[in-house]
């Protein structure tokens, strides 16, 4: 079968052709424009690019049963009703919610234009139901929480019955809050190999096995993709079957289990050797966005004389007093990991660079650091 290409950042006209997709008779390219030579088996609905915040872009293809199966597990999980798409629908978490949508049989709210909170307000006004739900990215879901001493604010984050938050880590400091505040935030963890998020609140949705190889997590289930389109290596490495004949994705993550509960702690690859110690930077980040007014920040490898790599903290401007953050992040990463593993530097930007998913723009930042005057000393 052959892709039909659709502007994914035009939520109407995938939201059109998704009936088209799911009944099998038009499979979609979302984010990148097919070639002749792109021919999808059948019972393909949509071929999705991810982010590529790694700066290698990959085509999933996705079948609609295993859109469907998401979307069905996610009802059972917690329920169904009015979604609102407040992500760009060429993504996983986007395409999902109107997935959903259709799924149910209900009309989606569309949110356009930059995520802002009163427009969060007015459409949960518009939305009339008790049963309303949305899926958001970690920024989108800190400037609501940093608004929430707006009584209307608050009182529209609490009109949902879960508010779906994933996409990248969610620091501990906006979890908190979001306790405190009583709003029904429900964290997911899952990618577009998955059709998106597949566990909630550290569980497995139903149909979902999650395993646990060396300190890989691996996740089987009827809504994984079939593989990368015109990628037969990379699928052949990603995807593997066991002796049962179950297939099995191997999410690149570093994770465990603990009682049937997941916990991710970044990715296997996002490492460093510093003066011959490996460091994981999503451990460093965990830790730095502790800090009041690093909520948000990113932190990258950089070349360094010394050490031969070390760590480079990002931030937009206007969140706090730049050395004193700085001194603050250092010192708790030396206290949770040691001092090894401090970062070296605090770079403040006018805004961090984002990509249409809602996640930082790594490979941008990366370029950046080529830019970046070489810190003084660790």
């Amino acid at each position: 079968m052959r892709l039909h290409p659709v502007d994914g950042d035009d939520p109407r006209a995938v939201r059109d052709a998704l009936p088209g997709a799911l009944g099998g008779a038009r499979p979609l390219a979302l984010g990148f424009a097919p070639t002749a030579d792109d021919v999808v088996p059948d019972g393909t609905a949509v071929v999705i690019a991810t982010s590529g915040s790694s700066g290698v872009p990959k085509r999933v293809v996705l079948s609609a049963a295993a859109l469907r199966a998401s979307a069905e597990a996610t009802a059972a999980r917690i329920g169904a009703g009015r979604w609102t798409l407040a992500l760009p629908a060429g993504y996983v978490a986007g395409l999902q919610v109107l997935v959903r949508s259709l799924v149910a049989g209900t009309e989606p709210i569309l949110l356009e234009g930059r995520f802002r909170a009163d427009a969060f307000v007015e459409a949960t006004r518009r939305a009339g139901v008790d049963d309303l739900y949305i899926s958001l990215v970690p920024a989108q879901f800190a400037t609501l929480i940093d608004a929430a001493d707006d009584p209307q604010v608050l009182s529209a984050l609490r009109a949902h019955r879960a508010i779906l938050v994933g996409g990248q880590a969610l620091s501990d400091s906006i979890r908190m809050r979001a306790a405190e505040l009583r709003i029904p935030l429900v964290h997911t963890y899952g990618s577009s190999e998955t059709s998106g998020g597949c566990v909630y609140d550290g569980v497995p949705l139903d149909g979902v096995r999650i395993g646990q190889v060396d300190d890989e997590l691996r996740i089987s289930g009827p809504m994984l993709a079939d593989g990368y389109l015109g990628d037969p290596a990379l699928t052949a490495r990603v995807f593997e079957t066991d002796a049962r004949g179950a297939r099995w994705y191997r999410t690149g993550d570093r994770g465990f289990i603990f009682d049937g509960v997941v916990e991710v702690h970044g990715r296997l690859d996002n490492v460093i050797v510093s003066g011959g110690i490996n460091i994981s930077l999503d451990r460093v980040e965990r830790i730095v966005r502790t800090v009041p007014g690093l909520e948000q920040a990113v932190v990258l490898g950089m070349p360094d004389e010394r050490w031969g790599e070390a760590s480079i903290i990002f931030v937009a401007s206007g969140t706090g007093d730049g050395e004193d953050m700085f001194e603050d992040a250092r010192a708790r990463v030396a206290a949770g990991i040691g001092r090894h593993a401090r970062p070296v530097q605090l770079e403040v930007v006018p805004e961090l660079p984002m990509l249409a998913s809602g996640k930082p723009d790594r490979e941008l930042l990366r370029r950046m650091i080529h830019e970046v005057p070489p810190p003084a000393g660790p």
